[in-house]
Formats: C-alpha cells, sequence, structure tokens
C-alpha cells in the first residue's frame, strides 16, 4: 500500500523558511517522479515545483523555493525561502510513475494528505 506522509509545515513570519518533507512508503519510488502542489482556501489546486531527471518550478516560486530528493529514504523535500503571506496553503505531494507534463495534477498517481503552511504579514 502507497502512503505519502507530509510534514514540516506551520507558520511563519514572511521572510522566513520553513522545509517540507514527504516521506513515501509501499513501494521504491526512485524511478518515479515527485512532486508539491498547494491548495489556498477558495482556490484550486495548483502547481509548486516537480522533479525527475529534472527540476520543475512554478514561476511564483522560482528563485525562492527548492524540490530535492533522497532515494535511499524514498523522501523529496522542498525547501521554502523569502517566505510570503501569499504561499499560505495547504502543500501536498505526490508521485507519478508515467508524465508527460509534471505541472498537471492529473498527472500523479498518489497523494499524500497535505500539511498546512501559513506565512504571517
Amino acid at each position: 500500500q502507497v502512503q505519502l506522509v507530509e510534514s514540516g509545515g506551520g507558520l511563519v513570519q514572511a521572510g522566513g523558511s520553513l522545509r517540507l518533507s514527504c516521506a513515501a512508503s509501499g513501494r521504491t519510488f526512485s524511478s518515479y517522479a515527485m512532486g508539491w502542489f498547494r491548495q489556498a482556501p477558495g482556490k484550486e489546486r495548483e502547481f509548486v515545483a516537480a522533479i525527475s531527471g529534472r527540476v520543475y518550478y512554478a514561476d511564483s516560486v522560482k528563485g525562492r523555493f527548492t524540490i530535492s530528493r533522497d532515494n535511499t529514504k524514498n523522501t523529496v523535500y522542498l525547501q521554502m525561502n523569502s517566505l510570503k503571506p501569499e504561499d499560505t496553503a495547504v502543500y501536498y505531494c505526490a508521485v507519478s510513475s508515467l508524465y508527460s507534463d509534471l505541472r498537471r495534477a492529473r498527472e500523479y498517481d498518489y497523494w499524500g494528505q497535505g500539511t498546512q503552511v501559513t506565512v504571517s504579514s
């Protein structure tokens, strides 16, 4: 059974940093793509970052967020710096086995339950 568990969310002031982690279990994910999405209240889920053999970022986080992975731990990370109030959302990690466009949520097979990130002004 595949399970994704996010951690590392919390409350931070604008300009601060957080590091999210997503631990995957149930199989080996080294050949899978992994991604982060977020959803703010009243808004649709949006792409944040993804990593396969390359890395991809939404324009809104480019230069501030960094995605990385440790295949020995089946874990993907999202380092978030220079946080802004508009980054406030529930952040979800996801994995994809077959994909063409990792910016699309429908490309992903499994999802975590999410972790709340709140950035105060």
